[in-house]
């Protein structure tokens, strides 16, 4: 696997522990403005690093798969047991 490849999966598992964490921290604090904001912040911050590695390497989840496919891509890249550290 690439080194960029595995920057951005760390980077999109860091954001996406920040965000279940903050739902979590919201879901009993529901006013609280700066768990709010750290929230929105990291969502932002998944998304973005989500959508540049599908555009580099391809769909994260089978959600992801383009409308316009002609074909089942899901299955074209390596499931994530296969992959090499």
């Amino acid at each position: 696997m690439t080194d960029n490849r595995t920057k951005l999966l760390k980077r999109i598992q860091v954001c996406h522990f920040a965000v279940v964490d903050a739902s979590l921290y919201l879901d009993t604090h529901p006013n609280c403005q700066p768990a709010l904001e750290y929230y929105r912040k990291h969502q932002k911050m998944l998304r973005q690093a989500q959508d540049e590695y599908e555009k580099l390497y391809g769909p994260l989840t089978r959600e992801s798969l383009p409308e316009h496919a002609s074909r089942w891509e899901w299955v074209d890249e390596p499931w994530p047991w296969e992959l090499q550290d």
